[in-house]
């Protein structure tokens, strides 16, 4: 497993390419070498993959939007061909698919795309909020309709840590449940501010790491991609945080 950075922590600093040179520049030094692209300025790919190569940081997985991928399908793959990059994800379900019933129209239309995408070699995956943990009356949360009636090579898990927390899940138990069909795991910690949860850097929060870092390993994840939407201090010194406290659990980049 190797460490690596959503640039949606940093996307403040991604919105033209000349901030995105010097945040790449940033990126490298402080001990990241892959990105996870999300909430990026317009750019072209071509120009982007060159600013990416300069400042020596591979493509891990993206975000693209469900749109996106239903309405532009080949121009999606295209980019990622020029990226090099084999994990595409999509950030969070469409507003009007959060019902018990949208939720099996997500398993059904996801599984569809998944396919097309796993026959051109690339792979899917679902990001998870807290909002999937809604129960409906058949005792099944979203997350499990989403995963039990999807394909499971079609469709996989990009589990985030602090939002199962949030919804009363167990992130461990979680990225367990999805064995092999999980590449890509968000991390960040949840900690209290004024009797509130809030997100804090990797290892600065009240979450079970230990735990959380097993279960990765047993689960065959490949990359552990630190996000944090909301950070307490500078942003860069947030991920400079997570990242060294994760190099001090045994992890590398």
């Amino acid at each position: 497993m190797k460490i690596a950075l959503t640039l949606y922590t940093l996307r403040e600093y991604v919105q033209k390419p000349s901030d995105m040179e010097k945040t790449f520049i940033q990126v490298k030094k402080i001990g990241y070498n892959a990105v996870q692209l999300s909430a990026l300025g317009p750019i072209d790919i071509k120009e982007l993959k060159k600013l990416l190569d300069d400042a020596e940081l591979q493509v891990c997985a993206t975000h693209v939007s469900f749109e996106r991928l239903r309405n532009e399908l080949d121009g999606v793959i295209e980019e990622h061909s020029i990226l090099k990059c084999p994990h595409i994800a999509i950030g969070s379900l469409p507003a009007d698919m959060r019902s018990e019933q949208g939720y099996r129209k997500f398993a059904a239309e996801a599984t569809e795309i998944g396919l097309k995408i796993l026959e051109k070699g690339f792979d899917f995956s679902y990001h998870n909020h807290a909002f999937e943990l809604v129960r409906f009356s058949n005792g099944k949360t979203g997350l499990d309709i989403i995963f039990e009636e999807s394909d499971s090579k079609a469709v996989l898990a990009e589990i985030d840590t602090y939002w199962i927390q949030y919804g009363g899940g167990d992130p461990a138990y979680w990225i367990q449940k999805m064995k092999d069909r999980i590449k890509v795991v968000h991390l960040k910690d949840m900690g209290i501010i004024n009797n509130a949860p809030a997100m804090f850097e990797v290892g600065e929060g009240n979450l079970n790491w230990s735990e959380i870092i097993d279960a990765c390993k047993y689960s065959g994840a490949d990359w552990l991609v630190v996000e944090q939407d909301i950070c307490q201090r500078d942003p860069f010194e947030s991920v400079r945080i997570s990242f060294q406290n994760l190099v001090s659990m045994g992890l590398y980049s």
